[in-house]
């Protein structure tokens, strides 16, 4: 079986919040898509629960694409502490925390009118949102700083 380089971090070693590059892969033509780790809160410690979750996808979903070029997909990890960022290219960390950061206090200021994707044509579980829960925990995130380095805080 293929070795996933996300089970071989050592999760007790990082220090969230972080932004994290995982890996650049290079296509047969030259073409680059990196895979960056936005972890939100510590491994083993907490989970953002599943509608705050999902609130927070649907609108990075978007508050992401308006900061950066090239976002391919922005996904949630099955553990619920953050989500794998996947772009055209190669981005420095710094800039990718930079635009999680902007993107996290829009998603604090914002209202549901704000949020994409809820209706049972747009969204395969519309009925699990909760934007209460996503900007308690972008509060949360904003406050703790998210860092450019996994491993040493480095805030933004």
């Amino acid at each position: 079986m293929a070795e996933v380089e996300s089970f071989a971090l050592d999760h007790t070693a990082v220090k969230a919040p972080y932004v994290r590059l995982i890996t650049v892969e290079e296509g047969k033509k030259g073409d680059k898509i990196s895979n960056y780790d936005l972890r939100l809160v510590q491994p083993n410690e907490n989970a953002i629960p599943t509608a705050g979750l999902h609130t927070i996808e649907h609108m990075l979903a978007g508050y992401l694409r308006d900061r950066m070029d090239g976002v391919i997909d922005c996904s949630p990890f099955g553990c619920r502490t953050g989500f794998h960022l996947i772009v055209w290219g190669e981005q420095d960390t710094a800039d990718v925390a930079k635009a999680l950061k902007g993107s996290l206090e829009q998603i604090v200021e914002s209202t549901w009118d704000d949020v994409q994707g809820t209706d049972i044509k747009s969204c395969g579980n519309y009925r699990d949102h909760s934007l209460f829960s996503a900007k308690e925990w972008c509060k949360k995130i904003l406050a703790e700083g998210i860092s450019s380095d996994p491993f040493e805080r480095k805030v933004i």
